[in-house]
């Protein structure tokens, strides 16, 4: 019974070794350009973020005045996460207002399950009320669930932004390779401010 259990730990432990190394490459962003890749500089966040609002912009109409008259930004273009039992979730973010930067974010999220993989995906929050905004950049580490609720980002019947993402005080949108991935949850996430 206990050499049953012994291979048993022994198979399950090579399984994960196998499956980390393995994540250690994989995203579904695959790009030659750094796309999906985490940004190595401050240049190279400001330039991802911004082809994240690109993305976003044209995946769903409506956003691009939402978040220009938006109180902020967070933008997270390339949330880099993997799982094989345990999973978890990194990226930097620049949070911007009016256009102008105020400052760089590490968003990290963990989980459980049972798939094994990684990919690479852009997650936005935008900040439509002024005392959700001022909370966050009170506070020591935000967390999407416990600290304020984040309305789901989605599309209404003509393709564009719901009236009820629209009016949320916070809204997410989480963006893969293929587009706009509706009805994803952020919950969880844990966001904190960094330098850089």
């Amino acid at each position: 019974m206990q050499k049953s259990f012994s291979v048993r730990s022994l198979v399950l432990a090579s399984g994960m070794a196998a499956a980390t190394v393995a994540m250690v490459g994989c995203t579904t962003t695959g790009n030659t350009q750094g796309k999906g890749a985490a940004p190595s500089s401050r240049a190279e966040l400001e330039s991802q973020a911004t082809a994240a609002l690109n993305r976003l912009y044209s995946a769903m109409p409506g956003t691009r005045e939402l978040v220009a008259k938006s109180r902020g930004v967070l933008v997270c273009p390339a949330v880099i996460g993997g799982s094989f039992v345990i999973g978890a979730e990194h990226g930097k973010c620049v949070l911007r207002s009016n256009g102008t930067t105020r400052g760089y974010y590490s968003t990290t999220a963990a989980s459980i399950g049972w798939q094994a993989g990684g990919q690479s995906k852009a997650v936005i929050y935008v900040f439509s009320a002024q005392d959700a905004y001022n909370k966050f950049l009170s506070s020591d580490g935000w967390s999407v669930g416990a600290d304020a609720n984040v309305a789901v980002g989605k599309a209404g019947a003509n393709g564009g932004i719901d009236t009820t993402t629209a009016n949320a005080p916070v809204s997410s949108y989480v963006l893969n390779n293929a587009g706009l991935e509706a009805g994803v949850s952020v919950n969880g996430s844990k966001i904190s401010k960094i330098s850089m």
